[in-house]
């Protein structure tokens, strides 16, 4: 039963880590292209605000960079459990494009989408890409020593690196090989924290104080609910008094 058991949680760790290492790895795929995209098309179109396309331009762009950060935060929540908040403030309607544009770029949370986009390109493309580093680089050593080395090494006999191993022949391919088994030995249980650090890079950026800003703003409304409602009450009781003098002068 022990065997059974031991053989269960050894399948259930490979099966979390490779599921970690495609989903790092697709991460990365998608990371860098898309976020290098909306940095560009968001330069461009700020760049334009003063010509007047700009102000047509960047409320949709800064959708699309909304819409890429919600994606985001539905991954975190449905891969790693990690829960990315979020506070926008409400667009006006029907305002002009000029209003628009200004809501959205005085919005926190729109300033805290833009500063991301570069942030997510560099820091977020490193985290996303290890844990498929961790898994999928080590069969590169195991493969070169089965034979690959020959397909590595040029006929001037000048090796090829694998990490810190220089790979020439098959003795040194069985180096590499020794290294990416200790490589994945050490690191294959480790692969979803490493994909759990790419998520907690992303609420540190883009979750940022969103829960206080929520509750500031309740507070905000409620305060301004009671204050309308006191100054309501004042004007009731300012017209009571007014028409109670009047009448008695009449």
């Amino acid at each position: 039963m022990n065997t059974d058991m031991t053989r269960n949680d050894f399948r259930t760790v490979a099966r979390e880590a490779l599921l970690a290492a495609v989903q790092g790895l697709v991460l990365a795929i998608v990371v860098l292209p898309c976020g290098l995209a909306f940095v560009v098309l968001t330069l461009v179109s700020l760049a334009f605000v003063p010509l007047g396309i700009g102000l047509l331009t960047t409320p949709a762009v800064l959708t699309g960079v909304r819409a890429l950060a919600d994606t985001r935060r539905k991954l975190a929540a449905q891969w790693c459990g990690i829960h990315v908040p979020a506070v926008y403030q409400p667009l006006p309607r029907g305002g002009s494009p000029w209003t628009r544009t200004f809501v959205l770029l005085r919005d926190p949370q729109v300033r805290r989408d833009l500063l991301w986009l570069p942030v997510d390109m560099t820091a977020g493309f490193v985290t996303a890409l290890l844990p498929a580093l961790v898994v999928f680089y080590p069969l590169q050593g195991i493969m070169l020593a089965a034979g690959l080395w020959r397909a590595y090494v040029p006929a001037t006999g000048e090796s090829t690196w694998y990490l810190f191993v220089p790979v020439s022949g098959q003795g040194t391919a069985f180096l590499a090989a020794v290294l990416g088994v200790a490589i994945l030995a050490v690191g294959w249980r480790r692969t979803p924290r490493l994909l759990a650090a790419h998520f907690r890079l992303t609420r540190a950026v883009l979750g940022g104080d969103a829960e206080l800003a929520e509750r500031v703003r309740v507070l905000t409304e409620t305060r301004r609910d009671a204050v309308d409602t006191s100054a309501a009450e004042l004007r009731r009781i300012e017209r009571d008094l007014h028409d109670g003098a009047q009448a008695r002068l009449v």
